[in-house]
């Protein structure tokens, strides 16, 4: 299955998901800056569905994860997968929302590093054995639900900041 292609260069692929929504919220920001060369096509996939598994999609991302990424002001197109790897595509290219300075841009790697390798396996963990686990392993919604509050105290205490 051939992917739609509107009529920007950025072409995004995902779902409103949480992880989904990063880089929307990221391209929506930039936009809200003025920045009109961010502007893009949403293309759903539906990953309910297994849109996600099709050869298109698959060409831009071999893991088949949404949400990726097709910047067609390339030649050829650049493809960027996993979110925090577009976050940090789109922050470069548009030289916004990653600071220059070595201690503040590292900072700020440190949190989208985080983010990305805590936050969504811990909360996708707890969400799926509390919700959707064919049935309830007690350690396992324990386990899961203990480092999701641990991981969203640290956040916490971060944005008091």
């Amino acid at each position: 299955k051939v992917l739609p292609i509107g009529k920007h260069p950025l072409q995004l692929y995902s779902l409103g998901t949480p992880n989904g929504q990063k880089v929307t919220i990221l391209l929506e920001e930039l936009l809200a800056l003025g920045v009109t060369e961010a502007e893009y096509d949403a293309h759903l996939i539906r990953i309910g569905e297994g849109d996600q598994f099709s050869s298109g999609f698959v060409e831009v991302n071999p893991n088949s994860k949404i949400p990726a990424l097709f910047d067609h002001s390339a030649t050829p197109p650049i493809r960027v997968f996993e979110s925090g790897a577009i976050l940090l595509y789109l922050a470069e290219k548009f030289g916004h929302f990653l600071p220059k300075e070595i201690a503040a841009r590292t900072e700020t790697l440190n949190w989208l590093f985080w983010l990305q390798g805590s936050a969504p396996y811990l909360g996708g963990g707890f969400g799926h054995f509390y919700n959707y686990a064919p049935f309830k392993i007690e350690y396992a919604i324990n386990r899961f639900t203990m480092e999701a509050k641990r991981q969203l105290d640290v956040l916490d205490r971060q944005l008091a900041n």
